[in-house]
């Protein structure tokens, strides 16, 4: 029985600590896939950067379509579930376990983030420094301060940068 508690709060831990660095992890539904992948128009070999990858349904969704993405995601049981569940597209698609606050964004084509709104001024400033233009984002749910709205669909915004 305490081996049992003792796995329950480990996995309670490992899915709670990333909330100090973006948010939950939180799947996004399949609709508002969708309308994401509408808003973004991406095209077959295209980059989507997603920041919080978790279960790696974006990814797969994007890797369906030919085009190719990263994910960084700081929960290591996700990354390995995601790694898993997306081994067929593993030639379009990886997953990274790691803070995406630390490393230098890669070029893309696109970012798509299911944030916290209070993450959303930090994240404007980080791809105003590190991703090179021209960059589109789709924010879920929250929207970035003092940044023009382009389109939004069914709670999604679209930012150009």
């Amino acid at each position: 029985m305490n081996i049992l508690i003792l796995v329950i709060i480990f996995l309670v831990l490992i899915f709670c600590f990333v909330i100090a660095f973006g948010a939950p992890y939180l799947p996004t539904l399949k609709k508002r896939t969708a309308d994401a992948f509408e808003l973004l128009d991406l095209k077959p070999g295209q980059v989507l950067l997603e920041l919080g990858s978790g279960d790696g349904r974006i990814l797969r969704y994007a890797a369906k379509k030919g085009i190719r993405g990263i994910g960084y995601e700081l929960n290591p049981l996700l990354v390995l579930y995601s790694q898993l569940r997306n081994w067929r597209y593993r030639d379009l698609i990886s997953f990274k376990c790691r803070n995406y606050w630390g490393v230098n964004l890669p070029h893309c084509d696109a970012i798509y983030v299911f944030l916290l709104d209070k993450y959303m001024k930090k994240l404007d400033t980080k791809i105003i420094k590190e991703v090179k233009s021209p960059v589109k984002l789709v924010s879920h749910a929250f929207r970035i301060p003092n940044r023009e709205i382009i389109q939004e669909k069914n709670g999604l915004f679209l930012y150009r940068y």
